[in-house]
């Protein structure tokens, strides 16, 4: 099995890297960049890819459209910091097959490879049991479009619509109608409310904005 690395810290691949080495037959490459990801997975084919979402000069969840563009078939698991549905939801939505929080037993990175080599889907246990919660009490993240769930992680930060406004670089009247969707999907009436579904789905981790 070809394994791609892909994480902006060397310890972290060298941990990765000695975890999937008990493997049988295992060949490894490294990346630490989106630029990097990419031509390595263009030069080296592996079987699966293994992406953190936080990159030095960008973000995981771009690299990984990035090679699912390259190639449709690209088989990835996200390996991140985040044990939280909307980075689960987004990274499944860009085509991942497989999510795994950094907090996870290690075993659980191991399951997803391989599941990810045979074409199975697969999500650490912690984060499925966050989704499955949020879905038996109508969370509704799977409902959010991409530009909609990137104003929630924002929301999460702790931005103001103001803010996100401003960050986005778009009118304040574009982020407040979007706010207003996000809240009619996931059955709350209150600005407050979709903060509160943010830091809730997070899991106890501060969220990064659009994968950052």
């Amino acid at each position: 099995m070809k394994i791609l690395i892909v994480d902006d810290h060397t310890v972290v691949r060298d941990g990765v890297r000695r975890l999937v080495e008990v493997l049988p037959d295992t060949e490894i490459a490294e990346a630490e960049s989106p630029s990097e990801a990419l031509a390595m997975f263009r030069r080296f084919r592996p079987d699966v890819v293994v992406l953190d979402i936080n990159l030095k000069n960008g973000s995981g969840l771009d690299a990984l459209r990035r090679l699912r563009a390259d190639d449709p078939k690209a088989r990835v698991v996200v390996f991140s910091m985040y044990s939280d549905i909307v980075y689960a939801v987004s990274a499944q939505r860009d085509g991942a097959l497989g999510y795994v929080s950094k907090s996870a037993p290690s075993d659980e990175l191991l399951v997803a490879i391989e599941k990810a080599f045979e074409g199975i889907a697969y999500v650490d246990a912690e984060t499925a049991a966050l989704m499955a919660e949020h879905e038996s009490h109508g969370g509704g993240a799977r409902d959010l479009s991409r530009r909609e769930l990137q104003i929630l992680h924002m929301l999460g930060e702790g931005k103001s619509l103001a803010d996100i406004a401003d960050g986005l670089g778009v009118a304040y009247k574009t982020i407040a109608n979007t706010s207003t969707r996000m809240k009619e999907k996931l059955g709350v009436e209150r600005t407050s409310d979709l903060v509160r579904f943010a830091l809730e789905t997070k899991g106890g981790r501060m969220l990064g904005r659009d994968g950052k």
